[in-house]
């Protein structure tokens, strides 16, 4: 099953087996993709312009063909970024665009998602000394970029140490504050936060 957030509510692509076993209702949607591209676009646009569901999935027996047809409507973008923990074992969080985020960014090219990830930490938040640990998950959420062409960008996170401890955010891109709090506080009282950040740390 792919989970892509479009305006922070997931479209979730599965399997017809897997759809059938979830629940339906008024707040969750399920129905069958008839194999047409074109389709889709009713429920990107439902999506977009309205938080009516709090989930929506689309089935087909083949779900790679889906999740193809999917991306055919998007410009894909990949990026990489990283869950820090410190000596004391705070989480270093950041705070933009009026949300609380984890450090990422745009993947360069030639670079591995695993250079990304540490580059974009470091420049973000300020901190240099970074021990790269295990894969966590991989995200997907939509926006449009500034000529209105939608954009799918794909994000793989990795978990990480750092012996650091003084925080330089970046400014440039927007980051009002880098601050280390404990997962704990971070997911009960620091909001709002994107739903797919969420997804990240809960693979913790």
């Amino acid at each position: 099953m792919y989970k892509i957030y479009i305006n922070d509510t997931p479209l979730q692509l599965a399997d017809s087996k897997e759809a059938s076993q979830l629940p339906v209702n008024e707040e969750n949607m399920v129905a069958r993709y008839i194999g047409k591209s074109k389709f889709l676009f009713n429920y990107i646009d439902m999506l977009e312009k309205t938080h009516r569901y709090q989930s929506i999935t689309l089935h087909h027996e083949n779900v790679e063909q889906l999740w193809e047809d999917f991306q055919s409507l998007y410009k894909r973008i990949e990026a990489a970024g990283g869950v820090v923990f410190n000596e004391s074992e705070e989480m270093l969080v950041i705070f933009r665009r009026e949300s609380w985020d984890l450090p990422k960014g745009k993947i360069d090219p030639g670079e591995s998602r695993e250079e990304a990830a540490v580059r974009e930490v470091q420049e973000e938040t300020g901190i240099q000394q970074i021990e790269l640990g295990d894969f966590l998950h991989t995200t997907y959420h939509t926006y449009k970029n500034g000529k209105g062409k939608r954009v799918l960008k794909v994000t793989y996170w990795f978990k990480m140490k750092t012996s650091d401890a003084k925080l330089v955010p970046q400014a440039e891109e927007d980051i009002e504050k880098a601050e280390w709090q404990s997962l704990d506080h971070f997911m009960a009282h620091s909001k709002p936060v994107y739903n797919n950040i969420m997804d990240v740390l809960k693979k913790l």
